[in-house]
C-alpha cells in the first residue's frame, strides 16, 4: 500500500520571505530556504506525491481539521506580522481524496478529526512558507492539519500522527511526506525589540534547552524527549503548544522511535526564537509506545494556553 516517506520538523519564519526582498534582510535566511530546497529534493528522490503539513498557524478551539481542498490560490498578507509577509502569492493542488482517509482513519482510532474539501479556508503561513520554497513549481499535493491546538492533549496529537500513518500505510496508493512546521523554543522578542532580536535567542536559558533537544534528537534520546516534551513546551514557549512535534513524532513510534535526526538547517534565532530544519528518518513501527485514550484523559498534560 502507501509509504510515510518522509518526516521532518521544519522552520516558517517569515524573514525567509523578506530574505528574498531587497533591503537588510535580503539573503540573511537563505540557509533556511535551501534547507527547505533540500527538503524538496529529497521528496521528489522518494516519490513523494503529498505533502501533509502540521501546521501552528492554524488556530482551532475544538477537534483536529485538515483543509484538503483540490485547489488553492491567493495572495496573503499575515495578520500576524503583515510588515514581514504582505501579498505573497500562493498556488498548488490539494488532495481530498488522502485529506478524507486521513480524517477517517483518525476519528476510527478516538481522535476526532474533519476534513474540509469543499471550504473557502485558506492555508496560514506554517503552510504556505514552506511551500514556496519546497513546492514552487505545485509538483506536490497538499494537506494542512491545524496545530495550534488550544484545548488538545498532546498525547491525543501524538495518537493522530499515528493514525495518520497507519492511514497512508494500510489504505492509500502513494507515498506522502509529513512536516512538522514549527519552532523549537518560542518566545518572541518583546514589543520594541525585535530588531535587537532578528538573529538572537531571548535568552539564554531558551538557547541551552534548545541546544539539548537538538542534542537528543540527534543521538537518538526519544523516550526522554517524549516524557519532557509537554514540560519542554510549555516552560520553552513552544510554538502551537508543540502539537506538531507530537504530531510528527506520535508518527514515528512517539518514544519507541529507533531514528536519529539529520540536521538539514542547523539551529538558528530569528526575533527571539529558536528555528531548525531536521528530518527524521522513518524506521519500521507498531505504535504501541504511543499513547493512549485513556491515558490521555487521566494524566497527560493539556496545552494550556499562555497568559
Amino acid at each position: 500500500m502507501g509509504q510515510l516517506a518522509l518526516a521532518a520538523k521544519v522552520t516558517h519564519v517569515p524573514s525567509m520571505y523578506l530574505s528574498e526582498l531587497p533591503g537588510d534582510r535580503h539573503g540573511t535566511r537563505q540557509d533556511a530556504i535551501d534547507g527547505h530546497l533540500e527538503i524538496s529534493r529529497r521528496c521528489r528522490a522518494l516519490g513523494v506525491d503529498t505533502i501533509v503539513v502540521f501546521d501552528t498557524h492554524w488556530l482551532v478551539n475544538a477537534n483536529y481539521h485538515l483543509n484538503c481542498a483540490p485547489q488553492w490560490a491567493g495572495t496573503y498578507t499575515s495578520n500576524e506580522l503583515p510588515h514581514f509577509i504582505s501579498n505573497m502569492e500562493y498556488g498548488f493542488s490539494g488532495n481530498p481524496e488522502l485529506g478524507r482517509l486521513l480524517a477517517k482513519t483518525c476519528s476510527e482510532q478516538g481522535v476526532e478529526t474533519l476534513a474540509h474539501d469543499a471550504t473557502t479556508l485558506a492555508p496560514e503561513y506554517g503552510t504556505l512558507v514552506p511551500m514556496r520554497y519546497m513546492n514552487a513549481d505545485k509538483h506536490f499535493k497538499v494537506i494542512s492539519v491545524s496545530a495550534l491546538c488550544t484545548s488538545h492533549y498532546l498525547n491525543d496529537s501524538a495518537r493522530l500522527g499515528w493514525a495518520m500513518r497507519e492511514a497512508v500505510e494500510k489504505h492509500y496508493d502513494g507515498k506522502v511526506a509529513f512536516l512538522a512546521s514549527g519552532s523549537l523554543s518560542h518566545r518572541f522578542a518583546q514589543n520594541g525589540l525585535a530588531p535587537e532580536f532578528a538573529f538572537k535567542i531571548w535568552s539564554p536559558l531558551l538557547e541551552k534547552m534548545d541546544d539539548e533537544v537538538v542534542r537528543m534528537w540527534k543521538s537518538g534520546d526519544w523516550s526522554d524527549f517524549c516524557a519532557m516534551l509537554p514540560e519542554y513546551a510549555t516552560k520553552g514557549h513552544g510554538e502551537g503548544f508543540m502539537h506538531d512535534t507530537a504530531m510528527l513524532l506520535g508518527s514515528l513510534g512517539w518514544s519507541a522511535y529507533d531514528g536519529r535526526a539529520d540536521i538539514v538547517t542547523p539551529y538558528f534565532a530569528a526575533s527571539g526564537t529558536g528555528q531548525i530544519n531536521a528530518v527524521f528518518p522513518v524506521t519500521p513501527q507498531d505504535g504501541q509506545a504511543v499513547p493512549q485514550p485513556e491515558a490521555s484523559r487521566a494524566g497527560s498534560y493539556r496545552a494550556f494556553p499562555r497568559i
